[in-house]
């Protein structure tokens, strides 16, 4: 686990780089009365092609192990990245051509997700899988606020092509650090069920689709945030800070997280969830700057175990045969859960304002994990 590490806080530097580069690169490429339609379309690219990856591909990848489902991943996008900054040298590289590669790219990455915390799994014995998970939450987190400001360093100094080639270089060298750094594992003994696929596999255990279902509402809810914030704060900087204050708690957090391995999981998860929400009212009730900053703060302390905690409950849950399709079909659940929320978060903003849309967003989080608690008691959620 330790071998892993570097490659990963490489390659999570790398994603924190393209947030910014993808979309300035679109921004050069596309025609200017459409730019912001194009913007769009790459960021999408980014992400939305896992779906169509995670639906056609379950049976090829059915009883492959961890460091062959993420080294997949992490071997494609630098190769394809990679072309990128080439066909910009060349001076082929449209917007059209851009947005097909940041498409193809983007083809494995739920299963690139799920192979690396199936790798967590196998390398780690079960009562350290949510440090484990924690761990690579923290390198996340600290990456996302590291790698926006690299990106912007190195866009002006030699532009955004540079970036892309350098987050490219980056998945790299987390291929090779699958290749080399993790011992070989078995490949699982095939049978019939691995021809089932995640969504399946989920829809058949209320245990595994109560927890995503919880996941998919709390990360949808959270997509209107991101339309409204910027909006609503009254400058860049306001806005920056905002995102510093919340990426301070995450961080924060996340050191935390891994010691709660003696506390009920599910408990963790449905008061991260009312916990965000609570954090997120005097944001949108129009508390003075201070005061939302540091509930904006808290929220990013409350926030952070959530994505480890519920990731060790789905890793608890499943067999070494049924894991990774359930952790891809988990991932692009929770690709398409934010920009679909985002999407409705716009209209939104627009017809009752921006500061109402974060009180609408925080009332409805809080009413998912009252929900979630009554369900779980009335036994209709495992």
């Amino acid at each position: 686990m330790r071998r892993l590490l570097p490659g990963f806080a490489v390659s999570y530097v790398g994603d924190g780089m393209s947030v910014v580069a993808v979309s300035w690169l679109a921004i050069q490429l596309a025609p200017p009365d459409s730019r912001g339609a194009w913007v769009a379309a790459a960021l999408a690219a980014t992400m939305l092609p896992s779906l169509l990856g995670t639906l056609l591909l379950g049976r090829f990848m059915s009883g492959r192990g961890g460091a062959h489902l993420a080294g997949w991943d992490a071997a494609l996008r630098a190769t394809v990245l990679g072309s990128i900054p080439v066909c910009y040298m060349f001076g082929v590289l449209d917007i059209w051509l851009y947005v097909c590669l940041l498409a193809l790219s983007s083809w494995l990455r739920s299963w690139g997700s799920a192979g690396r915390f199936t790798l967590i799994a196998e390398l780690l014995p079960q009562e350290h899988h949510l440090a484990g998970n924690a761990l690579v939450g923290i390198l996340s987190e600290l990456a996302g606020l590291l790698g926006p400001a690299v990106a912007a360093v190195v866009i002006s100094v030699g532009g955004a092509p540079l970036a892309i080639s350098i987050d490219a270089a980056t998945f790299a060298i987390l291929a090779l650090t699958y290749l080399f750094a993790v011992p070989r594992t078995r490949r699982a003994v095939v049978e019939e069920q691995e021809h089932t696929g995640g969504f399946a596999i989920i829809f058949r255990s209320r245990r595994l689709l109560g927890l995503v279902l919880l996941s998919f509402g709390f990360f949808f809810l959270y997509g209107p945030v991101q339309v409204a914030l910027p909006i609503h704060a009254d400058s860049a900087g306001t806005l920056a800070a905002f995102w510093t204050a919340f990426g301070i708690g995450a961080v924060t957090g996340g050191f935390g997280t891994g010691y709660l391995r003696h506390w009920p999981t599910w408990l963790t998860i449905i008061g991260t969830v009312i916990g965000w929400g609570i954090a997120l009212l005097p944001v949108g009730l129009g508390a003075p700057t201070v005061v939302a900053l540091i509930a904006f703060g808290i929220g990013g302390l409350v926030w952070a175990p959530f994505p480890s905690t519920s990731m060790t409950l789905l890793q608890r849950s499943t067999d070494e045969l049924t894991r990774p399709h359930v952790l891809a079909a988990n991932s692009t659940l929770g690709i398409l859960a934010i920009p679909l929320g985002t999407l409705v978060g716009g209209p939104l903003v627009g017809v009752i304002g921006a500061q109402e849309t974060m009180t609408v967003s925080a009332i409805l989080t809080i009413s998912l994990g009252v929900a979630a608690i009554c369900f779980r008691r009335a036994g209709e959620s495992p």
